[in-house]
Parts: structure tokens; sequence; C-alpha cells
């Protein structure tokens, strides 16, 4: 792997989230900056929290129930366990996993994510969910996947940082045009619909803090799935989504993501 520059001054994202998450992959801009962003979205790490378990519960679904092997995950942030490859591969080792992102610090850590079981299979991609074209030519991308068997796409908790709408648009639907039919495309997003004033406020603090970001309301996170067949709950809160007994648990003004997944026709 080839050294990579860390820009540790300036807070990113990923970090943040690793560093409200309770990781230790993360320097004191991004601390600094969830601070920041904390005072006025102090449920932002319960939130956090939630979005991970549902992207945990609808990757375990994906590969259990629609019997998808083959999964393209972008913005796949620093390790934190379980990681989706760990997930799909615990219902079928033979699964396939491609990891893209483009944050330096994610990219020392890729080794921990290519720890694949035997049979299935792990890759890496260096690259940004704004080029799509880089991402579905890649040698990753079509070394790794049979693209005559369906693929799960999943967009979990980044589609807030593309803030203009018919970009979030063509993203998509650049990156599921050569999926075959079948294939899923699995959304989490920011909504201020659960409790306005506090994400709101939160939004506004990234923004401070020189990260775009957007707030959707469930109209607008339904429609990133136009031209898709919703599957059952649809679009929901995240701790809503096929729901396990701690996610049943929390209260909907604590989570702030809405998520849903649909299937190609």
């Amino acid at each position: 792997m080839n050294p990579v520059e860390l820009n540790t001054g300036v807070a990113h994202s990923a970090r943040i989230y690793d560093h409200l998450l309770g990781g230790k992959d993360n320097f004191a801009a991004d601390r600094d900056a969830a601070t920041h962003i904390t005072k006025g979205w102090p449920h932002l790490a319960i939130s956090m929290r939630a979005n991970r378990s549902y992207m945990a519960r609808q990757a375990r679904f994906i590969a259990a129930e629609l019997g998808i092997r083959q999964f393209l995950d972008i913005g796949a942030g620093l390790p934190t366990s379980p990681n989706l490859h760990e997930v799909v591969q615990s219902v079928a080792p033979e699964s396939r996993v491609v990891y893209v992102d483009n944050d330096p610090i994610v990219l020392s850590h890729a080794r921990a994510l290519l720890t694949s079981s035997p049979q299935g299979q792990t890759a890496y991609l260096d690259a940004n969910l704004r080029d799509p074209q880089a991402i579905i030519s890649s040698a990753q991308f079509l070394e790794t996947f049979d693209l005559s068997r369906p693929v799960a796409l999943s967009l979990i908790a980044i589609l807030q940082f593309v803030v203009d709408e018919a970009e979030a648009y063509e993203i998509i639907d650049r990156l599921m045009a050569p999926l075959p039919s079948g294939s899923v495309l699995a959304i989490s997003t920011v909504t201020a619909d659960s409790a306005p004033e506090e994400v709101n406020a939160g939004v506004a603090a990234y923004v401070a803090k020189g990260i775009d970001e957007i707030a959707r309301d469930r109209a607008a996170v339904r429609k990133l799935f136009r031209g898709f067949e919703l599957i059952d709950p649809g679009v929901v809160l995240v701790h809503r989504w096929r729901p396990d007994e701690a996610a049943r648990a929390l209260p909907d003004e604590h989570v702030h993501m809405y998520g849903g997944v649909a299937r190609k026709l």
C-alpha cells in the first residue's frame, strides 16, 4: 500500500463519526469539531449508533432474505465492527464486498478491512462518490463482481454530504446503471423531521466547520429511490427499519436518519 498524506488539521466527517462512535482514529480537529457540533446536536452520537445498527440489519436482510452475494459499499468509513463484509459473510461466506472511500485515514486502515472469509473476497478502492465513473470502471469493481448477478449498492450516511439533489440523483443513476435487474439500493441519510431544531443546529455547525451537509425530509429521501421498487417498510427512521429489540427501545426524537432499501426491476 502506498503511503498517504494526512491533513490532520482539518476536520473530516469520517473521523468525526469515528470519534462519536468511541473510536481512536481521529485527531484534535475532528474532536473539536465534534464538540462544537454536538453542543447543538446532543443526540448525534445516539443517531449515529442507530444508523450503524441499521447498516448491519439491512446488510443481513439483503444477504439472508434476498440472497445477494455482492456488495458495493461507498463511504465505507473507518473500520467499526461489525463491518459490512463481516455481516454478510456471516450469512454467506462466499460474499464479495468492494469498499470505496477517499479519506486518507481510512486508506491507512484498509488492511483492517481486507479480512475476507476464505471463501469470499473483499477489495478496497480509493475513489470519490462524486466520480461514479471512476468507481464502476475500476479494476476492483470489474474484477470482484460478476455483473450478470445482482449487486447491493450501499450508500449509508453519505448522501447528506451531497447537498445538490440533481447531483445526488445523477450519482445514484450512474452507479446503478451497470448493475443487473434484481440489484438493490440501500440508503441512509440525515433528516430533521424527528428533531427539527436540534438537527438544523447541528447541520449549521457542520457547515460552519467547512463540511457541507443537508437534512432531507421523508419525501426528499423517497425521491432518492425514484425508479426503484421500495421494499417494506419503505423509507422510515433507521431504528424503525426491521428493528431488533434494541432499536425498538429508541425514541424517534433521538434518531435523525431515514433509511430504506429498494430493488432494481
